[in-house]
């Protein structure tokens, strides 16, 4: 069993803060669940480009307010309550009106390691396969 509490993973290497999201990794590749699991911050007033290219992901918005932008496609309101899952690795904008909390879920799991590169991606590290 894994048990672990938010307060014991900030200012850990398990959490990391970019200019415009903070991630606080509870499960990782190495917890071997099959799925990595986030709670992750989106920074106030903020756009990040992002594409999931080598990673599937679900997203559960339980605070703040913002909006999903799928590039060539439609633009999703996120508010508390609303779920989104990035099922075909669609690349999109993610933009904050205000701090947004969301739960996230990673396929196949992270490493703890991925950041953003310039094209929005995480890279498919080492030990990433599931």
């Amino acid at each position: 069993m894994i048990v672990k509490h938010l307060e014991d993973l900030i200012g850990t290497k398990d959490d990391i803060d970019t200019p415009t999201w903070a991630s606080r990794r509870f499960l990782l590749q190495h917890d071997q669940m099959g799925f990595s699991l986030h709670d992750t911050i989106i920074k106030a007033g903020t756009e990040t480009y992002i594409w999931y290219k080598n990673h599937l992901e679900a997203v559960y918005c339980i605070e703040g307010e913002g909006e999903i932008e799928v590039v060539g496609g439609e633009t999703y309101q996120i508010r508390p309550g609303m779920m989104y899952a990035l099922s075909g690795h669609e690349k999109h904008y993610l933009r904050a009106r205000s701090q947004m909390r969301m739960v996230c879920v990673f396929n196949p799991p992270l490493t703890g390691r991925e950041v953003h590169d310039e094209e929005g991606v995480y890279p498919l590290l080492e030990g990433n396969r599931s």
